[in-house]
C-alpha cells in the first residue's frame, strides 16, 4: 500500500503466534518514517523477524507527555509515523489513544491498520452471547475499588470480557462469584495464540475449583455471561423476608447475606446492609 506523508498509522501487531501479522501491517511498518513502539527491545524482535528496518522511537505511559508533542510536530513537518503496542491493537487497554486524540486536535490524518486482540480473540471462542459485549479491561487490584466496580456491573447484562495476570486470577474469580452469583456462565482464555493456549468453560464456582487445582500461569482473558435480565427483580421487603426465614433457620446475618445475594444475582454489600436494618428476635 501506498504510505501518505503527515500520517499516522495505528498498526495491530500479533499477541503472540507471529503467523497472526498481516501483510499490510508488515508493508506499513516497512515504508513508515518511524515507528513509535511501547517497548522498542520487544517491537526489536518483531521487525528483526520480519526484516523491517524502520528506526523507531519509545512512546508509553512514562513520557507522554513529552512524546506525543515531538510525535505531532513531526507528524505536521510531514513524517510518517506507524505507532505499534507490544501486543495487539494499539489504543486498546494501552495509552495510545491520547496520541490518536492529539493528532485529531491537530488535524493529522489517522489511518487504522487492524490486528489480532485478545478481547475479541477470547470472545468469539467463549460460546457466550457476542451481539453486545462490554470491556472491561483489568479490574482494581485492590478489594474495595474492585469490589465497587463489579457492583456496578451487577446487572450488566451484556456479556463482560476481563483481562487478569496468572498472581491474581483467583481471587477475581472470587470476587466475579461473590458480586454474581457461583452459577454465572465464563470462560476464561490463557496464552491466546500461543503454543499453550486453552481455554476453561463452565460456571464461576466451577472456574474456582479447576484453578485452585491448576496453577494459574500465562496471560488470561475472562469472558463472563452478562445478566439474565428475565429475573423477576426483588423489592427490599421481599429481600427482608427471605433474609429473617434465613437467620430465623440460624444463619448468621453475614451468611445469610452470601447466600441470598449469590441466588438472586445481588451485590453483598447491598443484602447486607438490609440484614443489619433487621429486627431478630
Amino acid at each position: 500500500m501506498e504510505i501518505k506523508a503527515g500520517t499516522l498509522y495505528i498498526v495491530g501487531t500479533p499477541i503472540g503466534n507471529l503467523e497472526d501479522m498481516t501483510f499490510r501491517a508488515v508493508s506499513v511498518l516497512q515504508q513508515v518514517d518511524l515507528i513509535a513502539a511501547e517497548d522498542t527491545r520487544h517491537t526489536g524482535k518483531l521487525l528483526q523477524y520480519f526484516q523491517v528496518k524502520t528506526p523507531q522511537i519509545s512512546h508509553h505511559e512514562h513520557n507522554l507527555i513529552t512524546r506525543v508533542p515531538e510525535l505531532i510536530d513531526r507528524l505536521t513537518q510531514g513524517k510518517s509515523i506507524a505507532l505499534v503496542t507490544d501486543a495487539g491493537m494499539p489504543c486498546i487497554s494501552d495509552p495510545g489513544y491520547e496520541l490518536v486524540r492529539a493528532c485529531r486536535d491537530a488535524g493529522v490524518n489517522v489511518v487504522p491498520i487492524p490486528g489480532v486482540t485478545a478481547v475479541v480473540t477470547a470472545l468469539a471462542a467463549s460460546g457466550l452471547p457476542s451481539e453486545r459485549f462490554t470491556f472491561e479491561g483489568f479490574l482494581p487490584a485492590k478489594g474495595k475499588a474492585r469490589a465497587e466496580a463489579l457492583e456496578g456491573l451487577r446487572s450488566e447484562s451484556r456479556t463482560m470480557v476481563f483481562y487478569e495476570a496468572p498472581h491474581r486470577l483467583l481471587e477475581m474469580l472470587g470476587a466475579l462469584r461473590e458480586a454474581f452469583g457461583g452459577d454465572r456462565g465464563v470462560s476464561v482464555g490463557r496464552e491466546l495464540t500461543k503454543l499453550h493456549e486453552a481455554f476453561w468453560s463452565g460456571d464461576l464456582a466451577g472456574a474456582i475449583v479447576f484453578f485452585e487445582t491448576n496453577e494459574p500461569r500465562g496471560e488470561f482473558t475472562v469472558v463472563v455471561a452478562g445478566a439474565d435480565v428475565t429475573l423477576r427483580v426483588l423489592s427490599d421487603d421481599e429481600i427482608a423476608i427471605a433474609l429473617q426465614e434465613l437467620i430465623s433457620g440460624g444463619m448468621s446475618r453475614s451468611e445469610a447475606s452470601k447466600q441470598l445475594s449469590q441466588q438472586l444475582g445481588l451485590g453483598k454489600r447491598q443484602v447486607y446492609q438490609l440484614a443489619l436494618s433487621l429486627e431478630i428476635d
